[in-house]
């Protein structure tokens, strides 16, 4: 499992820009709100959801302003009914607590069974995102290309969308 210092040292030791923001520990995305960001308007909020049969799985990434309407994403993208994730699966496939859900929580999904959909948003203006190191008393900018490029060179399926 990818701790907090190995996310630290797979970025530097693959030579990937990235910033580093401690702060404490945040479950929500309103307890981030009262954190000085240095980039606020790259935050994520990050949807851990599966199918009803759980046979499928989703790490849903979009800005930290965005809603996430589950059901208008089910029809399209075609996938059976949606709910959140509990905190024993959440552990059990990403090694993750519930407010610490990250893309970097994937490096842990040793089956390669979660997709990984991300807002192109992330892809506009700065081209930064901010995600948790698989821990929630910090928050890691780099850049959205580099997080898509290592995810996929991970193994997980990854969709670059216009999330609503």
């Amino acid at each position: 499992m990818y701790s907090k210092q190995e996310i630290y040292d797979f970025l530097k030791e693959n030579n990937i820009w990235h910033e580093i923001t401690e702060h404490a520990a945040v479950f929500n995305m309103e307890e981030l709100d009262s954190v000085a960001l240095p980039y606020p308007d790259c935050d994520a909020k990050n949807l851990f959801v599966r199918d009803d049969k759980r046979r499928f799985y989703y790490l849903i990434t979009v800005k930290g302003d965005k809603r996430v309407d589950l059901k208008e994403f089910r029809k399209t993208y075609g996938t059976k009914p949606l709910t959140f994730v509990k905190p024993e699966e959440l552990a059990e496939i990403l090694g993750l607590i519930p407010g610490a859900v990250s893309p970097f929580g994937l490096f842990n999904d040793a089956e390669k069974k979660v997709a990984f959909y991300i807002d192109a948003a992330f892809l506009d203006d700065k081209g930064l995102i901010g995600i948790h190191p698989n821990d929630n008393t910090a928050t890691v900018w780099l850049k959205a290309e580099d997080l898509i490029r290592i995810i996929r060179e991970h193994g997980n399926e990854v969709n670059v969308e216009n999330i609503f």
